[in-house]
């Protein structure tokens, strides 16, 4: 072969190689990358239970399922516009199964209708993204604020009807947190002499919701509330430093969520209950729902009711049932399910104090 033909023969071969390469290039790579991966969009780290448990429940539970599924999975730490970019991301890929628990469902609108119009489907999970989704997994919230509200006056006792109650109320942007307030209005108007103070908290900060006990508390002084009804367990962290910082013993104060920090202040006496989800059925169903899905299959049955956002009605959803741990039933609830271990719940100076409650 003489060297004219050589040239001739290796530039056909680069371009037949060139072909199939540049069929492979960014767009296109892109629109096959996702075809078994399924997309997992959580909001933030700041609350335990995401990274520690809904995350590895719902990989681990798609792994049995399926083996060559992977999740392709980003936390927005609390940052819309970082979720939108890893939503958009997800979709260019090809995914086509995306389980999204929003940071804010109405600015969740406009990518899940997008996504939707290219065959997308969307799992709204724990939280209602606005748009068209095509399934919800979560918790009856209002009954959740009806436990709440039940918790407050189980604490206040022979007390409700002369106390005055504080409300730190969660998140403006979360579509869960007026399904909180709502249920427990229902328990407690009426029922309490007067809610002197209710404020929604940004974000759910614990450090906002610190500063605004801190602020009624210097404005009312110590003996201007009688109780505290935070949404969650963080903010009741704050809440509780706050009293704390006042000197302020023996006021009623409940969260939500049974995070470490919030049953070891039911341990030590400062805080009353918490609201125990127990995360497991949730995010299993969730993984389920999501690889029937991608294979397109039904998910009839692993619903069992539906669910509406404001342009939608008739979501197929599943809600799980919450229930209210305090001291006397911590060892019967998230003890018994391994949500806590007890050498955790113990540590330090809580050892006499678990003692005591028959929790070591």
């Amino acid at each position: 072969m003489n060297a004219i033909m050589r040239r001739a023969l290796t530039g056909a071969m680069a371009l037949s190689l060139a072909a199939p390469l540049a069929a492979c290039g960014s767009d296109h790579q892109d629109a096959g990358a996702g075809k078994d991966s399924i997309g997992l969009l959580l909001p933030e780290s700041k609350a335990a239970r995401y990274e520690k448990f809904d995350r590895r429940i719902i990989s681990t539970r798609l792994a049995s399922l399926c083996l060559e599924c992977k999740v392709d999975y980003h936390n927005a730490q609390q940052q819309v516009d970082a979720q939108k970019k890893q939503f958009e991301a997800l979709v260019k890929k090809g995914v086509k199964v995306i389980i999204l628990d929003p940071v804010d469902a109405a600015a969740a609108k406009s990518w899940v209708d997008s996504a939707a119009k290219k065959g997308v489907k969307v799992i709204a999970y724990d939280r209602l993204a606005e748009g068209d989704v095509t399934a919800y997994v979560s918790y009856d919230n209002e009954k959740i604020g009806r436990l709440q509200g039940e918790g407050i006056l189980a604490a206040l006792g022979s007390q409700a009807a002369t106390s005055d109650l504080v409300m730190m109320d969660g998140s403006p942007t979360d579509p869960n947190a007026p399904s909180y307030k709502k249920g427990a209005h229902e328990v407690l108007d009426g029922k309490v002499r007067k809610i002197v103070f209710e404020k929604d908290i940004p974000g759910w900060s614990e450090a906002k919701a610190k500063k605004e006990m801190t602020d009624f508390i210097d404005a009312h002084g110590p003996e201007g509330f009688d109780a505290v009804y935070s949404a969650n367990d963080g903010m009741a962290g704050g809440i509780a430093a706050a009293l704390r910082s006042a000197g302020i013993k023996n006021v009623p104060l409940g969260g939500q969520d049974a995070e470490l920090p919030a049953l070891q202040r039911l341990v030590d006496g400062t805080q009353s209950f918490t609201i125990y989800k127990e995360v497991r059925p949730e995010a299993e169903t969730a993984a389920e729902m999501a690889f029937r899905l991608l294979r397109g299959k039904s998910i009839k049955s692993l619903t069992s009711t539906t669910a509406h956002n404001s342009t939608k009605s008739g979501i197929p959803a599943r809600l799980f049932k919450a229930q209210i741990v305090t001291r006397k039933n911590m060892k019967d609830t998230v003890v018994r399910d391994g949500a806590v271990r007890t050498d955790l719940l113990c540590a330090g100076s809580l050892a006499d104090k678990c003692k005591s409650a028959g929790l070591n």
